[in-house]
């Protein structure tokens, strides 16, 4: 994080309630840390509101169209997102990339971030066309940036497959969520929650294609690592045990499905009281 110029000038009507800026700058990354310790516990409603308060604090602090603030909407149109409230969060991620866009410059990696996550919000409410484009800039941005092994170019490729996949284009599809997970499996580990999700991707990719054989054993590997790694009443292991089941039902496998379906209500209805 830069430091704030020492030549900042605020003019201050009460006195008495004043904050020197340092304190607000403070303030603001121990909201944004509370941010993602909220998400990561799968907490949405709660992080959002935290992310509110940081982001009228970046805005203060920082100026409107400042780095911070850019990164303070992006969190809230995430947490936006993850609740399904996308009108909020279209906004946010526009306004964000606008202003990362002129403070970095069109190819920096942080654009890259920005595109990825105002595709997947296009693709959140299928709109397929309007995503494509952003997942193959931001694509081509992480590439040149970080090189082609990075895990943010694993996470654009992902991205792209899963447009492809929704749109029936299966062929298309499976060499990206391929070379998506050879990536996270060599830079981020075996364990790693990306390679979780890159390999319920490539599983539901197998389904659709009939080829149940192979999928099963990648949801059963992201599975194992979504209970090590989050914990087994994660809304994220949730998510694999429907993806599962539905796998299970296909598969002639109806009580093991509806084993999995109790077990997901079960931890979808606790994380929606807490």
């Amino acid at each position: 994080m830069k430091a704030l110029s020492k030549t900042l000038l605020v003019i201050l009507l009460i006195a008495t309630f004043s904050v020197p800026v340092f304190t607000q700058e403070a303030r603001w990354k121990e909201l944004n840390e509370h941010v993602v310790s909220l998400y990561q516990q799968g907490r949405y409603s709660e992080a959002a509101q935290v992310a509110e308060r940081a982001l009228k604090v970046a805005e203060n602090t920082f100026g409107p169209d400042h780095q911070q603030v850019g990164t303070s909407l992006n969190n809230l149109a995430a947490l936006y997102r993850a609740q399904g409230k996308y009108t909020e969060a279209e906004p946010l991620y526009k306004r964000a990339l606008a202003i990362w866009e002129k403070v970095l410059g069109p190819d920096h990696q942080q654009v890259g971030t920005s595109l990825n996550n105002l595709a997947l919000l296009y693709d959140s409410q299928g709109k397929y066309a309007e995503a494509e484009p952003l997942c193959k800039r931001a694509l081509a941005i992480r590439e040149k940036s970080l090189g082609p092994e990075h895990p943010d170019v694993a996470q654009s490729l992902n991205n792209l497959a899963a447009l492809y996949q929704a749109q029936g284009n299966y062929a298309e599809a499976e060499p990206l969520y391929k070379r998506a997970l050879a990536i996270r499996e060599k830079s981020l580990g075996p364990e790693h929650l990306d390679v979780a999700q890159s390999l319920n991707n490539l599983a539901a990719l197998c389904q659709a294609q009939g080829n149940y054989a192979e999928a099963e054993p990648l949801y059963k590997r992201a599975l194992a690592i979504r209970e090590k790694s989050l914990g087994p009443e994660h809304p994220d292991v949730a998510t694999i045990l429907r993806n599962m089941a539905e796998y299970y039902k296909k598969t002639g496998k109806k009580k093991e499905a509806k084993r999995l379906e109790i077990r997901a209500k079960i931890i979808e209805t606790k994380n929606l009281l807490r």
